[in-house]
């Protein structure tokens, strides 16, 4: 496993809009991008000269907001409410499902690609079948009104890596854990201090659960979002993580960072389950790396735009991140070994002489 310390930004593609999801193109460097002007994109970040190739079709009437690739094909959701299924070799549409009443946040797809998971502003979880679109279940447990009486959002889901468990987060910090067969509510936590309302200034909440992420056993539960937030014009806020056994309701972890501030975004766990991966920011963009065996920051980086989500190779040494403004190339270095360092003090006169 590569070392999370030696994380190193490569490089980054600018743009005038604002990406806010990603998928990549197994064994590739193809990314897919959703964007802010509407379309969807392929990007090949191995290309000389990358640019992007839009995917052709009616398409979208608002921001692409999550892309998902299943299989041979690709299914983006929409503040429009809309999702559309993509050919990935053609980069043609295949359908399009009015899916949702209102603004679709995010799209994911089973580990095994079988099912396709959506979820909106209605406040409703919907799976489908990624093969042909069909409809295969609709769920919630999560109040439309936030305690302030303000229309609440639905921002986060995530299935387990088995694909035994689907979890879900709401703007006031309400956490739902589904069995992902049956869809039955199995246990819930609350991340209550993820939740800000300011009643002076806006009279106006902001906050919530934006990421979820399972261990890659299934028993522990990642929670992203942001700590109690000073000004809301400027997710002024510590960026904010709490980590569950989720079966017990057991809280293991509640890590807030205020160096670099903002949304938790996306999180992802290391293989082995020993540490976390995040991505967000707040007009800025962030990584970081937290031990789950103590909950120490590991390391943490950035750049100018905030990060809307992020993709890693199959050997975890490249991460593609799609952010306001810009694709960004970053590497996960091995770590140098003890030999290594040693030859490399003697070569510089470090080394104590006997």
């Amino acid at each position: 496993m590569n070392d999370p310390k030696q994380l190193r930004k490569e490089t980054q593609w600018t743009s005038q809009d604002v990406l806010f999801g990603i998928a990549r193109l197994p064994e590739t460097s193809t990314l897919f991008i959703g964007s802010s002007d509407f379309g969807v994109y392929a990007f090949d970040a191995a290309a000389e000269s990358p640019e992007r190739v839009a995917f052709s079709g009616d398409g979208h009437s608002s921001y692409v907001t999550g892309v998902a690739r299943a299989g041979g094909q690709l299914v983006s959701g929409s503040y429009d409410g809309r999702l559309i299924w993509w050919d990935v070799e053609s980069r043609t549409q295949v359908r399009s499902l009015d899916a949702h009443d209102r603004w679709i946040r995010r799209v994911i797809a089973t580990p095994d690609g079988g099912r396709i998971v959506s979820i909106a502003d209605d406040m409703q979880i919907k799976v489908w079948d990624a093969g042909d679109g069909k409809p295969v279940a609709e769920f919630s447990d999560h109040d439309p009104l936030t305690p302030h009486d303000y229309p609440s959002m639905l921002y986060a889901v995530a299935v387990s890596a088995d694909g035994r468990w689907l979890a879900s987060g709401d703007k006031t910090g309400h956490v739902v854990v589904w069995n992902a067969e049956t869809f039955e509510k199995v246990a819930e936590v609350e991340t209550p201090v993820m939740y800000t309302w300011d009643p002076k200034q806006r009279r106006h909440s902001i906050g919530g659960v934006r990421s979820l992420a399972f261990s890659p056993d299934g028993t522990r539960l990642a929670v992203g979002g942001i700590g109690t937030i000073g000004n809301i014009d400027h997710l002024g806020g510590p960026s904010r993580v709490e980590v569950f056994q989720w079966e017990s309701g057991e809280r293991l972890f509640e890590l807030e960072n205020e160096e670099r501030k903002g949304l938790v975004e996306q999180i992802v766990w290391s293989p082995d389950g020993s540490w976390i991966l995040c991505g967000g920011g707040d007009h800025k963009g962030f990584l970081k790396f937290y031990d789950m065996t103590t909950g120490d920051l590991i390391h943490q980086d950035g750049g100018d735009g905030h990060v809307h989500g992020f993709v890693l190779d199959e050997d975890w040494t490249t991460i593609f991140t799609a952010c306001h403004q810009r694709i960004e190339r970053w590497t996960i270095e091995a770590a140098a070994s003890a030999e290594g360092s040693d030859a490399a003090a003697e070569m510089t006169g470090d080394t104590e002489s006997n």
